[in-house]
């Protein structure tokens, strides 16, 4: 754990107030909720919680059979990050935070189809290279709230993302936001 040397009072009604330098770094947004976990040394630990990171191993595996049967390159994301990568070149996308052009696909609810040279690619990371990948974008959708999105590129850029790739992103996504309802 890194030390900030910031140091807050907890007020009368038992609240404490995360600094705003902090809140920034770490994309913290008003009415972000957050969970609490306690150890046994009698810290406290807020972390950003994420509806979709309760299904890692099942998105993982999940990516990984879309992954398989289409060739493609699939990442499925929260609101944050990349949670589960597949079919190549999943150390570029695993883990790492999502390009402020995906959160906002995500938060505006649309499906996003790009091909070569059409002008409507979005970068999914913020350390992604300069290559841009034919893709196809749907939101994760729970309880009427964007909870995050699935991914789905070409392996090279000359592949064409058709309507079979479309209705493949549209049903994982919507599978996905059906099982967090649940």
């Amino acid at each position: 754990m890194k030390a900030t040397g910031i140091v807050r009072r907890i007020d009368d009604l038992g609240r404490v107030v995360i600094p705003k330098e902090i809140r920034r770094t770490l994309r913290i947004k008003e009415g972000a909720p957050l969970e609490i976990f306690t150890d046994r040394e009698g810290e406290i630990i807020l972390k950003k919680y994420s509806p979709i990171g309760e299904l890692g191993a099942f998105a993982k595996e999940y990516a990984e059979s879309l992954a398989q049967v289409t060739g493609h390159i699939v990442c499925i994301a929260d609101r944050d990050q990349v949670i589960a990568a597949a079919g190549g070149m999943k150390k570029d996308y695993m883990g790492k935070e999502i390009s402020k052009q995906l959160e906002l696909a995500i938060n505006e609810r649309e499906n996003v189809v790009s091909n070569k040279d059409d002008g409507n690619y979005v970068k999914v990371t913020n350390e992604e290279g300069s290559e841009s990948l034919p893709q196809v974008i749907c939101p994760i959708i729970c309880e009427g709230d964007a909870i995050g999105a699935v991914i789905v590129m070409g392996k090279e850029s000359r592949t064409k993302m058709g309507e079979p790739e479309i209705l493949l992103a549209k049903c994982a996504a919507s599978f996905l936001g059906r099982q967090m309802e649940q």
